[in-house]
């Protein structure tokens, strides 16, 4: 099943993302969970949030991953929502 994660960061939570955007980055390419995954970007170009698609088993497959994130682990997110979603087109 694919899970759309969208997370949306703290206000004011750049130090946080940039400090640990490179974990993140490893821990992405480090599971066969993630079929795409990019930033949010508010208007100015400036990283807000987060769009990552897996391709998981269950709602607690998505879960687990996204608690596993390390932006996840330091706090970065103001929310995170893990929807079911259905690929139509790409």
């Amino acid at each position: 099943m694919l899970v759309a994660l969208i997370a949306k960061d703290k206000p004011g939570a750049q130090a946080i993302r940039s400090e640990n955007r490179p974990a993140h980055l490893d821990y992405l390419k480090s599971t066969d969970l993630v079929a795409q995954a990019g930033p949010l970007l508010d208007a100015d170009g400036g990283m807000i949030g987060s769009l990552i698609i897996l391709d998981v088993a269950d709602l607690a497959a998505a879960q687990a991953w996204a608690d596993n994130d390390p932006y996840a682990k330091a706090g970065l997110f103001g929310s995170v929502d893990l929807i079911h979603w259905n690929r139509v087109i790409g």
